[in-house]
């Protein structure tokens, strides 16, 4: 294939649009939910996570500040609004909030999902794995969001600050 923009739109090598996600978290015995947008990582997460080395900040919130927009695609946070610099008062974005925002920018792009290969595995016969272990289904864990509650059993739309 050349390398051009015609040949690279054919491929999808272009992040496109930010995708709309549905995001819950728990904070002090009450589930919020909230819609937000994700960028899958791109140009935009590249330049942060140089600048984030470089200038020895935050990687992780540079990584949430590069990927969380909104709907046009504009940041959200800056890495001071996530780490708590931006206002000490107001401090650092919640834990569970940071974990499932994490969790949702994985799942945009694609991370800790296996690539498959376009030339397959060759089969050995002297494997020592036992077609047992082989056929029985894999133990994952769920995921730790979108399925809790405050204490009292009822949802929040998140719009008051508790």
């Amino acid at each position: 294939m050349q390398l051009s923009i015609d040949n690279l739109k054919q491929q999808g090598a272009f992040t496109g649009a930010p995708v709309e996600k549905t995001i819950e978290w728990t904070q002090d015995g009450e589930t919020f939910t909230a819609t937000t947008y994700v960028r899958a990582m791109s140009y935009h997460t590249a330049v942060s996570d140089i600048a984030s080395a470089r200038n020895g900040s935050d990687a992780v919130a540079g990584r949430i500040a590069a990927c969380i927009c909104d709907a046009e695609g504009k940041p959200v946070f800056t890495v001071a609004d996530i780490t708590g610099d931006a206002d000490p008062e107001r401090g650092a974005l919640n834990g569970n909030l940071t974990m499932e925002l994490l969790r949702v920018i994985g799942e945009v792009t694609g991370l800790g999902k296996n690539r498959t290969s376009s030339t397959p595995k060759p089969n050995s016969s002297t494997s020592s794995s036992s077609t047992a272990s082989a056929a029985a289904p894999s133990k994952k864990r769920g995921s730790a969001s979108a399925t809790r509650k405050s204490a009292n059993g009822q949802r929040t739309d998140g719009s008051t600050a508790g």
